[in-house]
């Protein structure tokens, strides 16, 4: 994994893991972080995923996610940034976001 400063590490494309990534996509909530990214027209802040949790758990969620490779996160000034991965994602497993995040998977929730 790669660190650079205050950006926590991320894992390399190389070291995903399917297990690892479908594990985190279990959870609900996580998988609503992960399609509120793929429908925002940019990077999101922590504070403003519409998600039924507290601030402690939440930031266990986000780990969860960026250590599967789902997320990438960075700061900008003291707001901690999460972009979705889809392009590295796509790259280790072809159609996996897209099953989650068409509009029939979001229907089935």
């Amino acid at each position: 994994m790669r660190r650079m400063g205050r950006t926590p590490p991320h894992p390399e494309v190389s070291q995903f893991d399917l297990q690892q990534v479908l594990e985190a996509l279990v959870d609900p909530v996580r998988r609503s972080i992960v399609t509120q990214l793929d429908d925002a027209a940019e990077d999101l802040a922590c504070g403003t995923f519409d998600i039924p949790v507290s601030k402690s758990t939440a930031t266990h969620h986000f780990k969860v996610l960026r250590e599967a490779g789902l997320i990438r996160q960075y700061y900008v000034g003291t707001s901690r940034m999460n972009a979705l991965r889809r392009a590295d994602m796509d790259k280790a497993f072809p159609g996996l976001l897209d099953a989650l995040t068409t509009p029939q998977a979001k229907g089935a929730r």
